[in-house]
């Protein structure tokens, strides 16, 4: 058995939820992410899209200065750490995620499981996991 740990990316990226929305774009632009996690007190606590940003600054005049948690939708796909890779691979491709972020037992944001890293096994099952999710991440998404 494998675990998330074990190839998950350390290199964290988040925004807090008192953050403007010109800062989490800003990074979102600047490290070519599509999703920043928010984090108060290293605790994951949401997810903040470029959808987010883009909806928020057509509706809103001063929308660049508005705040994160005003945007951030609370409802996170993430694993544990010490999860079981196979499993979480199957969750990442139920849901079309390309990312997911990784917490610790205490709920701090430690890393992220990118559909990159994934390892890719010879088993049927495996593969077809991978292919689906790489067929509903690669499809827009109606929003």
């Amino acid at each position: 058995m494998h675990h998330v740990y074990e190839i998950m990316s350390r290199d964290l990226l988040e925004v807090a939820p008192t953050d403007t929305l010109r800062h989490a774009a800003e990074l979102m632009r600047r490290y070519d992410v599509a999703a920043l996690p928010v984090c108060q007190n290293q605790r994951l606590v949401g997810m903040v899209t470029r959808h987010d940003l883009t909806a928020r600054t057509r509706s809103a005049s001063k929308a660049q200065d508005a705040r994160v948690h005003e945007v951030a939708c609370a409802s996170v796909n993430w694993c544990f750490d010490d999860d079981d890779l196979d499993s979480v691979q199957r969750r990442m491709a139920r849901s079309s995620l390309s990312q997911m972020p990784v917490v610790d037992r205490d709920r701090k944001l430690v890393g992220a499981l990118s559909l990159d890293a994934l390892p890719v096994r010879t088993d049927h099952a495996a593969h077809d996991d991978v292919a689906h999710t790489l067929e509903g991440v690669s499809q827009p998404q109606l929003h």
